[in-house]
């Protein structure tokens, strides 16, 4: 375990609980060094007088507070203490509520409280009050230079502090372009609301954080290996042409998205949305049924059936019989009646 980082007390009514701050995370960020492209030689940063350019160690490094422009008010950690020691060295509970009540928004930073020399009853008071009651402490905590709001939950047998963000730290929505429950741009019908259901259902499954990792910084690291082997530990990789990315059309069909996400096939709805579902649309007529329509007296109007088209289209092909050339002959003779008419 890391050293403590704040050691003080609780202070709950009258009782104050002795504990010792531990940090509840770690992270694993990949720690890239900046290099010069030019020699590959790591790039260091100094700390400088900006008056002289000379270089400054941390023993002559003190801190201070700009009131006017150019004018400072040097405050060393003795003077950070003194100006509030009970704020500094007080995890002071104001008030316990629902935890439901706190949206996750406002939570920061988890850090776990262990407790202080001859305070484990009084620690073990707090966390089975808290377990009985289903409520956080709502507190308030010095960290280093910072006050911060804070949730002291109950996490197994364990008291954890998680820092809150101030409401005055949280934005506003204002200004983002939020779709209304009643905009129309954004109506959902039952049935879209009725497959996402279907797919939380069966995307749900026990928490189990273990089995979450950082994928990224493996393949990362997996990419440093492969350059390791291949001896390529001072090539730089040039950006390359990124793959067209397909457009996108603003028109979704969510009902077909949900349904390929739930295993389904579009088109083919379950038994129960079948009554839901428009008529299937009518088939074109070709070219040929449309002609052999026109073709047809007025007296027989009937169309083709969609499952007939071929039919059709074949009666619309002359036939190789020997009425065909009798019928072929019978509009030659019509214009020799005209001209003895005439």
């Amino acid at each position: 375990m890391a050293r403590s980082l704040w050691k003080g007390a609780i202070s709950f009514g009258l009782v104050h609980i002795p504990v010792e701050m531990y940090p509840a995370v770690r992270e694993h960020s990949l720690d890239l060094t900046m290099l010069d492209r030019r020699d590959f030689s790591p790039v260091g940063f100094k700390r400088y007088n900006k008056n002289n350019d000379k270089e400054v160690t941390w023993d002559d490094i003190v801190k201070g507070y700009e009131h006017t422009d150019g004018e400072y008010v040097v405050l060393s950690e003795e003077d950070l203490r003194r100006a509030n020691p009970e704020a500094t060295g007080t995890i002071d509970i104001l008030a316990f509520v629902d935890a439901a009540d706190v949206p996750l928004l406002y939570y920061e930073q988890p850090y776990y409280l262990a407790p202080g020399k001859g305070g484990d009853k009084v620690y073990a008071l707090l966390r089975e009050t808290l377990r009985s009651a289903g409520k956080i402490g709502i507190a308030t905590v010095v960290i280093r230079v910072k006050q911060h709001l804070a949730a002291l939950v109950c996490v197994g047998d364990t008291i954890v502090l998680n820092t809150l963000r101030f409401a005055d730290e949280i934005r506003a929505t204002d200004e983002l372009k939020i779709p209304a429950n009643d905009a129309k741009s954004a109506a959902v019908s039952d049935k879209e609301l009725k497959m996402a259901m279907a797919l939380v259902e069966g995307m749900s499954e026990p928490w189990k954080p273990e089995q979450y990792h950082d994928t990224y910084r493996e393949d990362i690291l997996a990419l440093v290996e492969k350059k390791v082997q291949a001896k390529e530990t001072k090539v730089i990789t040039m950006p390359g042409k990124e793959a067209a990315r397909p457009a996108s059309s603003n028109v979704v069909d969510l009902v077909a998205l949900l349904q390929q996400s739930i295993g389904k096939k579009p088109g083919k709805p379950a038994a129960d949305e079948e009554d839901d579902e428009p008529p299937p649309p009518r088939k074109a007529r070709t070219p040929a049924a449309a002609n052999d329509e026109q073709a047809a007296p007025a007296a027989r109007p009937k169309k083709a059936a969609a499952g007939s088209t071929e039919r059709v289209a074949a009666s619309a092909r002359p036939k190789k019989t020997a009425a065909a050339p009798a019928k072929a002959a019978a509009p030659a003779k019509a214009p020799a009646r005209r001209k003895s008419a005439a």
